[in-house]
């Protein structure tokens, strides 16, 4: 059996920072693993170790950078990893999701994996529908924030509960090939063990351009536009109270007596 997960390397932004362009400056950006990611690679490795002859790879659209962090997921168990990448996406300012459900339809047909493992979301744009798209595009059965799994490997089915709207949970059977986006929450992921990060150093990521995938660079068009990136204005302004819990009481008070609070 075969589980491929999707894994995505996010960037976090510090606190304080600065504009360049349609873009934060590099310097002010840190590098991680989509924290919804991290649960479905959890979720696959715990299916590698509960059942034999199970393979993980787990596969990333990003430049040679993320690397570092795809390791990171190879630390915690996977097999190996694939990284998509080419000339023509460095030139793309916000890759879609039909553009990204196209690249790794690419991939699923050259892995041809028995069961898919995406984040529900990333980090960064927020983005929810790359999973579900994705079954789409490769006609596989799906479901979507999947809190808890059950796998029968020997009768090809998927039992999962999933979270709907309005707190409803849901119980539901996926038969195989399916893809399912994994919510937080459904386990605990692991640290990285120092074993687990030197054994990494020497697993595979094989770097996969779009020839390699039988594509042109017509695939990643996308029909989003980045125009503009700002920083919020402030609209109003906070006031901290200094002093004790009782000066900070009395301050808070006059406060309020001044705006009228209170008054009869």
């Amino acid at each position: 059996m075969k589980v491929l997960v999707t894994v995505k390397e996010v960037a976090e932004v510090e606190e304080d920072f600065q504009l360049d362009g349609l873009h934060v400056a590099e310097q002010y950006l840190e590098y991680d693993l989509n924290e919804w990611d991290e649960y479905a690679v959890e979720e696959a490795v715990q299916i590698a170790e509960e059942n034999d002859d199970v393979e993980v790879v787990s596969v990333t659209i990003g430049p040679e950078r993320s690397e570092e962090t795809i390791r990171m997921a190879l630390a915690k168990g996977v097999d190996r990893a694939i990284r998509v990448w080419d000339d023509a996406l460095d030139d793309v300012d916000l890759l879609d999701v039909g553009a990204k459900a196209r690249l790794l339809s690419a991939v699923v047909e050259e892995e041809d994996p028995d069961l898919v493992l995406t984040g529900v979301q990333a980090n960064d744009d927020s983005f929810g529908a790359t999973g579900v798209s994705l079954a789409s595009a490769i006609d596989f059965e799906w479901a979507a924030v999947v809190n808890a799994l059950d796998l029968d490997v020997d009768g090809g089915v998927a039992n999962v509960r999933r979270e709907l709207e309005g707190g409803v949970e849901e119980l539901t059977e996926v038969d195989l090939p399916a893809v399912l986006t994994i919510q937080t929450g459904i386990n605990e992921p692991r640290y990285a063990s120092l074993r687990g990060i030197r054994q990494a150093q020497s697993k595979e990521i094989k770097p996969m351009a779009l020839s390699d995938l039988g594509l042109d660079d017509a695939v990643v068009e996308s029909d989003l536009v980045l125009t503009d990136v700002y920083e919020p204005e402030t609209e109003s302004d906070a006031v901290y109270f200094e002093g004790d819990a009782g000066e900070q009481a009395a301050e808070l008070a006059t406060v309020l007596r001044e705006k009228g609070v209170g008054a009869q």
